[in-house]
């Protein structure tokens, strides 16, 4: 288990407030900055909200109030991360901002600390290639909101230590996530990756006029995400089969290569499509009405995973 005690946060927006509750409600400190003044001031009424609908659905080993209590917004980074043994990086998905960032946090940690970056798309060696202690970091990225979905990637610079992708990996599993260890770099890493592929083939289904945005989306929300909550892709066709994947493969295997042989080699995300799409989805949500579907969304993931942790 990660010896881990203290946590610093740094970047206070949507996804690094819940990183602070992941961690304060495993029961650990947790201490968390922002450059922007508003985005600290706004802490506390975001987790008032997300931890009265946690506590709610009974996901909470801690009141709401102990796990609040166990969040400091403190006013500088260096207080945020100079006692901390993990930090979670959180700021905005701009490269020089990640550079200026992770040389103020290399400057301020423990000689053990390890720190994680929320990248999204950015490899750390993209921003911390010249840090004095650039084996330290490495990306440790989740799906928002991190307190609500709990697979993390685990991805290492070439640099990055073998102790800090160990301790970091243990140390997800310490506070109730799901690391996916990702060997090496690759733009996008898995998550992103998988997800992509995805949304290039409804954008060519959409594009050329066989489905639409409701539909498409339906196929998944009522179809392939039913069985994806629980089991992924490999496992889903390993079941499919009397056989397993070898025999999933063996009949199938013909069929898929002749799909993918049909795609075209053109980027799917034209300026039209997405323009008709947008315009499909203001029809059924307009934007005036887009936080309240959001938090739709979050209740939604809050009774799957009361569900999946009562598995």
């Amino acid at each position: 288990m990660a010896n881990i005690k203290s946590v610093g946060v740094v970047g206070a927006g949507l996804v690094g407030t819940s990183w602070a509750i992941v961690f304060a409600r495993a029961g650990l400190q947790v201490k968390v900055y922002d450059a922007s003044e508003s985005a600290r001031e706004n802490v506390s009424r975001q987790l008032a909200r997300s931890l009265m609908q946690m506590s709610q659905r009974g996901l909470l080993k801690l009141s709401a109030q102990e796990v609040e209590s166990r969040i400091e917004v403190v006013p500088t980074l260096v207080d945020a991360v100079r006692d901390a043994d993990y930090v979670q990086e959180s700021v905005r998905e701009d490269l020089t901002v990640k550079r200026e960032v992770a040389a103020q946090i290399a400057t301020a940690i423990q000689a053990h600390s390890v720190v994680g970056s929320s990248t999204s798309g950015f490899p750390s060696s993209a921003f911390t290639e010249s840090l004095k202690r650039r084996e330290q970091f490495l990306v440790v990225h989740p799906v928002n909101p991190p307190h609500l979905v709990p697979v993390v990637e685990i991805v290492p610079a070439p640099w990055t230590s073998r102790d800090a992708v160990a301790l970091a990996g243990a140390f997800m599993r310490q506070v109730g996530q799901r690391p996916v260890a990702v060997n090496r770099e690759i733009d996008g890493f898995i998550l992103n990756r998988l997800q992509g592929a995805l949304l290039d083939e409804a954008w060519r289904l959409y594009s050329a006029g066989y489905a639409s945005v409701e539909d498409i989306d339906a196929t998944i929300s009522h179809g392939l995400g039913m069985r994806w909550s629980f089991i992924g892709p490999f496992e889903t066709i390993d079941l499919n089969a009397s056989g397993g994947l070898a025999g999933y493969a063996e009949h199938l295997a013909p069929m898929y290569r002749r799909i993918a042989e049909t795609r075209p080699i053109e980027e799917p995300w034209s300026d039209e499509a997405v323009a008709r799409a947008h315009a499909e989805r203001r029809s059924v949500v307009p934007s005036e009405d887009l936080r309240k579907r959001r938090e739709w969304r979050d209740e939604m993931l809050l009774r799957l995973l009361a569900f999946k942790q009562g598995e």
